[in-house]
């Protein structure tokens, strides 16, 4: 799996939980959704950090 297919999945998999929280008022869904954020933050990190990496050593 690319890292662009791992960042649409978990955008795709936290869009439920972003729309039970800020339309139906779900706080569950609102853990959920920090905890998918924080996974997406982590995730970016690494492709940041690889990106420099690949730039850096051609």
């Amino acid at each position: 799996m690319s890292r662009l297919d791992e960042i649409k999945g978990i955008i795709t998999g936290m869009e439920d939980d972003m729309v039970k929280f800020y339309e139906k008022g779900n706080k569950a869904a609102g853990t959920r959704a920090r905890k998918e954020l924080q996974g997406l933050k982590k995730l970016a990190q690494e492709v940041r950090l690889e990106i420099q990496d690949i730039k850096n050593n051609g």
